[in-house]
């Protein structure tokens, strides 16, 4: 049977985590298409697939996957709904957003034991959706890790999230240090943001750029995770995907700081934070891979085939044992108002294919 798929986006850092799943069904011989409900999402095709403009364009594809990179998906698309995460639970707890059921998802393709146990026991607790552990696709082309050639300047990657009490990119006496640090000739910077900070943000760290510090305007971060030795950050999901390498991560003022990091929270301690990290202390690297196995324990690079297949395997499966998605009349009204579509139709079960 050749399956449609449909990726569903809104912001231009999910491009890196559609790629891989893209990838894959491409390579099955399925069909594929993404929608994206973000007007300046929409610039960046046709460089990553093909894109359909209108909602109308996507029901009229009839997708039988809709596959979510986001945190809400509209229930008048046809199609399961898979929800495979836009990133991995940074230090959250069961209550907050990433573990928050809207009631919009028919399956939750989650990343490891830091989500799938607490995504299992509210599938049993709504019985709405069920739940299979498959690995993050973004982090595919990740792996196998290979060492990285000794250079000249360790290599620092800077790396921020948008939220203001926790970014270190909107911290000026922690920008300014790094800056001072780029000068000493020691090491090399390269740094990028998140692509919800503003772009007065993004001006001030193009300005901060000389012999020793780039400034990279992009979401695959991949390539920057292979050439850094170490990351400098906040509370950003992405210190997961760098600490998967075993390579150490320093962050400043963390949220939940663990024994897998190196926490700081003066401006005058990053200097000395960042040579500990460089000399890649015991102790802190079996933390990092006790970590890792926590939060992916796959490193096969092949997350995508598993997504792939556990829609597929939904899809045919009996699915009687699920109740009808909940009403969700106020969540269905500001989707239908965002995407200035507005319908009565809403499939509250999931789609179910006989096998023939």
């Amino acid at each position: 049977m050749k399956y449609r798929f449909l990726i569903y986006i809104s912001h231009t850092y999910a491009l890196p985590i559609g790629g891989p799943l893209q990838t894959e069904i491409l390579k099955r011989g399925f069909e594929i298409k993404w929608f994206a409900d973000e007007e300046y999402t929409k610039a960046y095709f046709p460089e990553h697939g093909e894109l359909l403009y209108t909602v109308e364009e996507a029901i009229e594809f009839d997708p039988h996957v809709v596959l979510t990179i986001n945190d809400s998906v509209p229930d008048f698309i046809p199609g399961i709904k898979v929800q495979v995460f836009h990133g991995f639970p940074a230090n959250k707890r069961k209550g907050t957003d990433q573990f928050k059921i809207r009631g919009l998802f028919d399956l939750y393709c989650t990343q490891g034991p830091s989500s799938t146990p607490i995504f299992k026991e509210l599938s049993q607790k709504y019985k709405t959706f069920e739940v299979t552990e498959t690995g993050w696709p973004k982090v595919d082309p990740l792996f196998p890790i290979t060492p990285r050639a000794q250079r000249q300047k360790p290599v620092i990657l800077i790396a921020s999230t948008f939220t203001k009490q926790y970014s270190l990119a909107l911290n000026d006496e922690v920008t300014d240090e790094l800056h001072r640090l780029s000068k000493l000739e020691k090491w090399e910077f390269i740094a990028v943001l998140h692509p919800k900070l503003e772009q007065s943000v993004y001006r001030k760290f193009e300005a901060l750029q000389n012999e020793n510090f780039t400034f990279y305007n992009t979401t695959d971060l991949i390539p920057l995770f292979r050439k850094a030795d170490v990351m400098f950050a906040d509370t950003t999901s992405a210190l997961i995907e760098f600490l998967l390498q075993e390579k150490p991560v320093v962050t400043f003022k963390n949220n939940m700081p663990g024994p897998y990091l190196i926490n700081i929270s003066e401006v005058s301690e990053i200097e000395s934070a960042l040579e500990k990290a460089l000399s890649r202390p015991e102790n802190l690297i079996r933390e990092i891979r006790k970590f890792s196995q926590f939060s992916h324990p796959y490193t096969d690079g092949r997350s995508s085939e598993r997504v792939i297949d556990a829609c597929i395997e939904f899809l045919h499966k009996d699915k009687d044992h699920l109740k009808k998605k909940p009403i969700n009349l106020i969540r269905k009204y500001k989707i239908r108002k965002k995407l200035n579509y507005f319908t009565l139709k809403s499939y509250d079960r999931p789609l179910t294919i006989k096998k023939s």
